[in-house]
């Protein structure tokens, strides 16, 4: 018995759809992190399915793997806190962040006008390779996910910090 590829894409499609739905709805940050990672993976196999592998390896490593460990790490570091404790935190935490504003302004700035014309030269002849395809056709979102991955350890790096020093104390 052959079933319809038609119904697969149907089935992993309302799956998709369910898991996305439980991490809006999951009460703890932690299921909800973990739902999100169920929903990227089905969209992996999605992408897979349609023959665009690139695409679902970028979706697998970076969606699924990366950014759920960076949730699940940040979750497991977070303490409820009070109003007054969040206040006074704000406050010190802006001068650590500054240096991301300086790598969101960037990435804005590439995703507008571009790389500069002698970034964005030709690596190889062939328009069929990796390469080519990655640094001409794709730059921007390259780019973009270099300056995601780039604020998400820069994020990480910040609150250890912040945990280490508490417990120095």
């Amino acid at each position: 018995m052959k079933i319809d590829p038609m119904i697969i894409y149907l089935i992993l499609l309302a799956l998709m759809v369910i898991t996305a739905l439980m991490a809006v709805i999951a009460r703890t940050l932690l299921k909800a992190a973990i739902a999100l990672a169920v929903a990227s993976a089905i969209l992996t196999i999605i992408m897979f399915k349609l023959n665009s592998p690139l695409a679902a390896v970028f979706e697998l490593s970076v969606c699924a793997g990366l950014i759920t460990v960076l949730f699940v790490s940040v979750i497991s570091l977070t303490n409820r806190m009070t109003h007054a404790e969040i206040m006074e935190l704000t406050k010190t935490r802006l001068k650590r962040y500054l240096f991301l504003i300086v790598i969101v302004i960037a990435g804005i700035f590439f995703a507008m006008f571009g790389m500069p014309a002698h970034i964005n030269a030709p690596i190889v002849p062939s328009e069929n390779s990796i390469k080519f395809i990655l640094w001409n056709v794709r730059m921007t979102d390259l780019l973009a996910q270099i300056i995601i991955l780039l604020t998400g350890v820069f994020g990480v790096v910040v609150l250890l910090k912040e945990v280490l020093s508490k417990n120095d104390e």
